[in-house]
This record gives C-alpha cells, sequence and structure tokens, in this order.
C-alpha cells in the first residue's frame, strides 16, 4: 500500500467502503487498505468506515489491534460512534473479557459518549448474548437509580434468561416489567416461545400462543416462523406444513424470512416441486422479494438432491430475479456436492474463480475447511495443501482435525517438506 502508484488511485468514502466489505475476512488486507486511505492527504475515514474496520478486527480475533484502532480514534479526537464501542464491546465479551467491555461503558464519557438507557441497554444486551446474565442483572440494579429502564432493558433479560434455560427468570421478568408500567410486547412472548422450542416443548409453546391471545397480544410473523422452523428441525414436518394455516388463521401475512423457512420444510420433508413453487409462483404473486437467503435455500436444496444443473441455474439466476448478489454460503453446497461427486476437475476451478473474482468473495474457515476435507477425499492433495497455506497466510486458523487429516494423506504421498510444515504448525497451535 506504499507503492509510488497507490498515492495517485483517487480515494472515496464510497471506495474505502467497498474495499473494506471485499476484505471482511482478511483482517491483514483491510487494515492495509485503511492505512493507506488515512495516507492520503485531505481524506479522513468516516465513522462508519472506523466500525467497519473495528468489526473485522473483532471478529477475526485481533483484539489487541481492535483495541489499538480505538486507542487511535480517541487520541486524534476523530469522532467515536456508539455503533463502534458496540462493535467492541460485543467482540470483547465474544472472547471472554467481558470486564474489559464493562470499563469501557464506565468511560463511554471519555469518548464523549453519554451513559442513557440506549447504552445501557446494549451493555446489558452484550453481556446476555454471552451468558453473562447474572452479572448483567447486577449492573442493572446499580445503574436503574439512575438510569431508567425502558421495555427493551426487560426483553434483553427475558432473552437472557431463556439463552440460559432459566425460562422461570423470564416469566419472572415479565412481572418486573409489569411492575414499572410495561406491557410485554410480541417480541416478549416470542422469545420465550423460542425457548420452549429448542427444548421441542411445543405444547407450551400452543398454551402461551393461546395465552397471547387472551392478553390481546396476537402473534405474528415472526412467531409463527420460529415455530415452523424448530418443528422441522425435529422433523414434525406434518405440523411444521400446517403452520402457514394456523398464522392465516390469527391474520399473519408471510413474508420473506417465513417464506425462506416453509421452502426449507418442504425440501427437508422431500416435497421438492412444492418448494419450487413457493419459490417462482407463490413468492412472486404476492410480491414477496426473494433475497440471497431464499436463493441459497433453493440452491442447497437441488444440491442435496445431486440436481447440478438446477442449481447452478438457481445462482446464475438470482442477480437478474432478485436483485441480490451470491454470498459464500451460496458456493458451500455447489463446492460440496462437486466434491462429493468428485467433479473437481470439471467445475472445481472456475467456481472457486467465480466467487473471489467475479463476486469479490474472501474464502472463510468454513469453506475453507470443506475444500481441504473434500480435496483429501479425491486424492488432490496438493490442492488441499496450496488452500491450507493460502489460509494461514490470511491469519485463518485452521481446525486441529483439518491439520491432522491434511498431514495424513500427505505423508501417504511421500511430501516430507510438506509434512513438516504442517508438524511445525501443529505443534504451535498447541504451545499457543
Amino acid at each position: 500500500m506504499h507503492d509510488q502508484a497507490c498515492s495517485t488511485i483517487p480515494i472515496s468514502d464510497t471506495l474505502l467502503s467497498h474495499l473494506l466489505h471485499r476484505f471482511k475476512d482478511d483482517w491483514k488486507s483491510a487494515l492495509g487498505v485503511f492505512k493507506w486511505a488515512e495516507s492520503i492527504k485531505g481524506h479522513t475515514p468516516l465513522p462508519k468506515s472506523y466500525e467497519i474496520l473495528l468489526d473485522i478486527l473483532g471478529k477475526t480475533k485481533q483484539i489487541e489491534k481492535m483495541m489499538s484502532l480505538v486507542n487511535q480514534i480517541h487520541h486524534h479526537h476523530h469522532h467515536v460512534t456508539l455503533g463502534s464501542i458496540t462493535k467492541v464491546m460485543r467482540r470483547l465479551c465474544g472472547v471472554g473479557k467481558w470486564q474489559e467491555a464493562v470499563k469501557i461503558f464506565d468511560d463511554l464519557h471519555t469518548f464523549g459518549l453519554e451513559k442513557n438507557s440506549e447504552s445501557m441497554n446494549l451493555l446489558l444486551d452484550t453481556l446476555c448474548k454471552e451468558n453473562k446474565v447474572e452479572q448483567a442483572r447486577k449492573i442493572f440494579l446499580m445503574l436503574k437509580s439512575c438510569i431508567p429502564p425502558t421495555p427493551h432493558t426487560f426483553n434483553i433479560f427475558i432473552h437472557g434468561w431463556c439463552k440460559v434455560k432459566r425460562v422461570d427468570e423470564a416469566h419472572w421478568t415479565i412481572q418486573e416489567m409489569k411492575g414499572y408500567g410495561f406491557s410485554p410486547s410480541v417480541i416478549t412472548y416470542s422469545t420465550i416461545i423460542k425457548s420452549y422450542c429448542q427444548d421441542s416443548e411445543f405444547g407450551k409453546v400452543y398454551e402461551l400462543l393461546n395465552e397471547m391471545k387472551v392478553q390481546n397480544c396476537p402473534p405474528n410473523v415472526v412467531t409463527f416462523t420460529i415455530i415452523m422452523c424448530y418443528l422441522t428441525k425435529f422433523g414434525e414436518f406434518e405440523e411444521a406444513l400446517g403452520i402457514p394455516e394456523k398464522m392465516k388463521s390469527f391474520g399473519c401475512e408471510p413474508d420473506t424470512l417465513f417464506y425462506n423457512s416453509l421452502i426449507h420444510t418442504l425440501a427437508k420433508s422431500g416435497k421438492i416441486q412444492e418448494a419450487i413453487y413457493v419459490f417462482e409462483v407463490e413468492m412472486v404473486r404476492f410480491k414477496v422479494s426473494r433475497t440471497t437467503s431464499t436463493f441459497n435455500t433453493m440452491i442447497a436444496m437441488f444440491c442435496h438432491h445431486g440436481k447440478d444443473e438446477e442449481a447452478m441455474n438457481v445462482l446464475k439466476n438470482m442477480e437478474n430475479l432478485g436483485n441480490c448478489k451470491p454470498d459464500i454460503q451460496s458456493f458451500n453446497p455447489l463446492l460440496k456436492m462437486w466434491l462429493r461427486t468428485r467433479k473437481v476437475d470439471l467445475w472445481l476451478s472456475d467456481l472457486l474463480d467465480e466467487m473471489v473474482n467475479k463476486y469479490n468473495l474472501s474464502l472463510d474457515l468454513c469453506t475453507y475447511s470443506l475444500l481441504i476435507h473434500g480435496l483429501c477425499r479425491v486424492n488432490e492433495c496438493e490442492w488441499a495443501y496450496g488452500l491450507f497455506k493460502e489460509m494461514i497466510g490470511k491469519d485463518i486458523t485452521p481446525r486441529y482435525y483439518t491439520c491432522a487429516l491434511l498431514l495424513e494423506e500427505i505423508k501417504e504421498m511421500k511430501n516430507y517438506d510438506a509434512a513438516g510444515f504442517i508438524e511445525g504448525y501443529m505443534k504451535r497451535m498447541k504451545s499457543s
């Protein structure tokens, strides 16, 4: 990025945003691009760009670099948004540094930000999402005398208690919520319904649906989407496919997420033609937008049933029919299918080239793992080894099992240099 030619490239906020998105899974390239943008005379990145980079560094576990960027922003008096601070708190909690996240909240005033209901809720939500509900509760009890709770505060706790399987506490929180003069909403009830669904307690789900009706708080499309998803997950396909009618009886209209789930349910139950009808006819008739996830669900269905031509047609039509672009999840089922059917020479190189160069996608841990495992199974170990070196060059840490599998295959090929490299990497993994 210090090349003379780089300094002649006109920088804009749009270009920087595009490049950061391009390198969202490659922190080294993202940081390099950002430093280059900072070095251009007269250009100061927008707060949103800082926020994106902070998230990239946090997501890729570069916590020290993330905190260094926070300090840099602070030192140079750049504007720090609450969104940026929230990303930092979430990433710190995600790696077990929840006390540091609390300290950042305590120091909000030094960033020119206010401790209020919004920022308190963001901290509580961050802690609850990492199962630190009791710690969040203690902080709330300390803050509630000076920062008033909102209905969202209690919904955060209800979600937190349900996440740690303490649904009784969630019900008690509803009573506390009412004590503050707030009425539970459809979000409140849907959170508890999701918890019951996760434990396959569908009897309690239907009881709560009736209670919602009595309380004049009818379920919405999100509620029914949750129920249908979990019925499908537990193999209750007939009951799941009855949910659209039940939803209509409550006057709910299906949305994109509901249709995505319905297509998935139909696919899992082997009703391929019905899924195609929903995708091609029903969603179009009712003018419900089809998203990347909708197309991905269709691709996954066709790949699961070995229909590679139909899957490729959905991929090709995605931009034309849906005004949306493929993501990594669009390609993974195709990669898996071609590795399974050993159509590696025929399709794989072209598909990978399309992912990177046409759609500007960066391979992630899941995709690298899928490729390395699959290539080992079809005796393409040299290719797998090349991808292994590529991923660690991007600071994407492979799973230990992936290393062990590749090492075994490489040893069988008597490639001792490559085997030595993998063994050395595995030793460093164990010692770190």
